[in-house]
């Protein structure tokens, strides 16, 4: 006689506890109970109510007892009492299946009919499930780089059989360390005897340490999946744009041999819409990879629109899936700027040395309050402030969005503030202000630049976006200054970052992904967003950002003044073949065959249990609401006239 699915110390535990909260809801009840009286009409209540003592004897022992006997039935139901001997009971195995993108690759090389490593690793999980006895319960782990258990400890074989069946090949490389780690403690934590820890596959695996590698467990069995299959493909691909060139796009394509003989391949590239049709060929190059070795090519493609960039190796082999990549390029962002002045000279030189900024000038006269991008406003007062962000050189104090507070003259410059991003990398101050506006700030606005009585450069955030200057830089001491254009270049960064924003873009495989961080980029300004916009968990050590992607997708990576795009497209590859253990079992086993000699009495026990607190209620339930036995004639209730001073309750 033996418990299968608690030990008899848990079942200890268990009872112990219901049994503590049974006996102490008996001690504990001090429920009044109602009395039946002939009348009420000569007597009054006590004024002094009757004291409700602690109870320290059980006043119905037999209804407890068949409580506990009722409550420890239907346990030992739930721990599956068998009567028998636990050496023939069945033990609890786990069948680790793998499911890497690896699986995916085709056993007869490129042609279509050929099967595929996972159709090859099925069927032998399907022998290996069939060949464990019937009483044994089977778990079934999936294993890429996560381990994901598919079924409990499940006896029934179909639901394993439709669990293996229905496992598809993933996106990601195998992590076997985790797989086996997992499945050890898995039987660990269960209550039935621990099997076998079966793996299924091909065992390539990452890369791994073999000194901080757990040790393997000594109840494996090994089904390797033969795979001598000749592979090559795509590995990195990298791009950015030229630094003397924004239209320019630098490529660099990274390819890997994953087989025992040279491979001539050829690289290429092609861009265009989504989609097959439209596409424009950018290039190609015929390159040799060693065996087990890398090669890499580099191209330039020019273009400012957006589009889809495929990278292609050719010819193709029994795992295509990393023969081909997209990456899906921005277009050249272009800021669109509108100058209402009469003197636009002071104006052109600042704006035309920015070749993102599209500039557009006008007479103030033409003034459109509609304008999009950014609008300078260049010492005028328009009817109807802009909706767009916008640049007020010198307003009039009767229109200025900024309250002015003075007008200065002859005044000397004293600095900027060195907090604010519009006044990044501007020191100079040894010039003098003809005449300026001195403004007054709110508390929200940057303070750029600054004379003794106040600022003459304010900032105001918000949508719209408004910067107001109290001197025109181009009729001052400071247009012979460095600090001109680039208090423009500040102010237009500030206005709109995304047109200095610097691109890379990488095409990977799915998985961990490690960037270095650029030296002035700040940690608390990283953010990584995933395709939807949603953001993804990462962590920031040793100056690299790390995340993790487990499906194909884009992800994008903000820190400071750069974006990186990863398109996570490419399938996760091995980096080395694990080598099972000696010592470990091999090949599909071979079972005696043991009658079962146990006897399921749970239903049985389930039922009595269920019986006995039926049985309990018919007795003893309507007693302890009536508070006298089934068939006993109610108990007079004696009570003092009214002269009395108390009332008594005799039960």
């Amino acid at each position: 006689m033996y418990l299968l699915n608690l030990s008899f110390v848990q079942f200890l535990a268990v009872f112990g506890s219901i049994s503590a909260v049974a006996v102490a809801l008996y001690l504990l009840d001090r429920s009044r109970r109602k009395q039946i009286v002939s009348t009420l009409r000569f007597w009054v209540a006590a004024e002094q109510p009757a004291v409700a003592a602690r109870r320290k004897h059980i006043q119905q022992p037999w209804s407890l007892i068949l409580q506990l006997a009722s409550m420890a039935l239907l346990l030992l139901a739930i721990a599956q009492l068998r009567l028998g001997s636990p050496a023939q009971a069945g033990r609890d195995h786990v069948i680790i299946l793998e499911t890497s993108a690896w699986m995916s690759a085709r056993t007869g090389g490129a042609r279509s009919g050929s099967r595929t490593l996972m159709d090859l690793a099925r069927d032998r999980a399907h022998r290996y499930l069939h060949a464990l006895p019937a009483r044994d319960r089977v778990m079934l782990v999936r294993a890429d780089a996560m381990a994901t258990p598919v079924t409990a400890f499940e006896p029934d074989r179909g639901k394993i059989d439709a669990a293996i069946q229905a496992s598809q090949p993933g996106a990601t490389a195998l992590n076997l360390d985790q797989a086996l780690t997992f499945a050890r403690h898995v039987q660990s934590q269960a209550a039935g005897r621990a099997g076998e820890i079966a793996f299924v596959g091909a065992g390539r695996t990452l890369e791994r340490d073999p000194g901080a590698a757990a040790a393997q467990p000594r109840n494996l069995r090994v089904l390797l999946v033969p795979d001598a299959i000749e592979n090559a493909g795509l590995r990195k691909i990298g791009m950015r744009r030229s630094a003397t060139d924004p239209d320019l796009w630098e490529i660099y394509v990274s390819a890997h041999n994953y087989g025992s003989q040279p491979r001539n391949v050829t690289l290429s590239i092609d861009f265009g819409p989504p989609g097959k049709i439209g596409r424009v060929s950018g290039g190609a190059q015929r390159v040799t990879l060693p065996p087990g070795g890398d090669k890499e090519a580099s191209f330039e493609y020019r273009t400012s629109a957006a589009g889809i960039l495929g990278v292609n190796l050719t010819p193709h082999d029994a795992f295509p899936a990393d023969d081909h990549a997209e990456l899906e390029l921005p277009a050249q962002p272009m800021l669109a700027v509108t100058v209402y002045s009469n003197e636009p000279q002071l104006l052109r030189p600042v704006l035309s040395s920015t070749p993102r900024v599209a500039a557009v000038y006008r007479k103030p006269g033409e003034y459109r309050a509609t304008d999009q991008g950014l609008v300078i406003l260049d010492r005028f007062i328009p009817p109807q402030r802009p909706a767009a962000d916008s640049i007020w050189i010198d307003p009039p104090a009767n229109g200025s969005p900024i309250p002015v507070r003075t007008t200065v003259e002859q005044e000397a410059f004293q600095g900027w503030d060195a907090e604010h991003p519009a006044a990044a990398g501007l020191h100079a101050k040894d010039f003098k202000l003809d005449k300026a506006s001195v403004f007054e700030a709110a508390p929200s606005d940057g303070r750029i630049g600054e004379v003794q009585q106040g600022p003459v450069i304010v900032a105001r955030p918000g949508k719209p976006k408004i910067v107001v200057l109290g001197f025109h830089p181009g009729l001052t001491g400071m247009r012979y200054e460095l600090a001109a254009p680039l208090l423009f270049a500040n102010l237009l960064r500030w206005m709109s970052p995304e047109i200095f924003r610097r691109w890379e873009i990488n095409g990977g495989s799915v998985g961990a992904v490690k960037l270095p961080m650029d030296p002035d980029a700040s940690e608390k300004d990283v953010k990584v967003m995933a395709e939807d916009g949603s953001p993804l968990p990462f962590t920031v050590h040793d100056r690299a950002v790390h995340f993790f992607s487990g499906t194909p997708g884009s992800v994008r990576v903000l820190a400071g003044d750069h974006e990186y795009i990863y398109s996570l497209t490419l399938p996760q590859l091995w980096d080395a073949r694990w080598d099972p253990p000696a010592e470990a079992q091999k090949g599909i086993p071979r079972f005696s065959a043991v009658l079962d000699s146990w006897i399921e009495i749970w239903p049985w026990l389930a039922l009595a249990g269920g019986a006995g607190l039926l049985a309990e209620w018919i007795l003893y339930g309507r007693f302890r609401r009536t508070g006298r036995p089934l068939g006993a004639p109610p108990r007079p209730v004696l009570l003092r006239r009214k002269s009395a001073e108390t009332a008594e309750v005799r039960r």
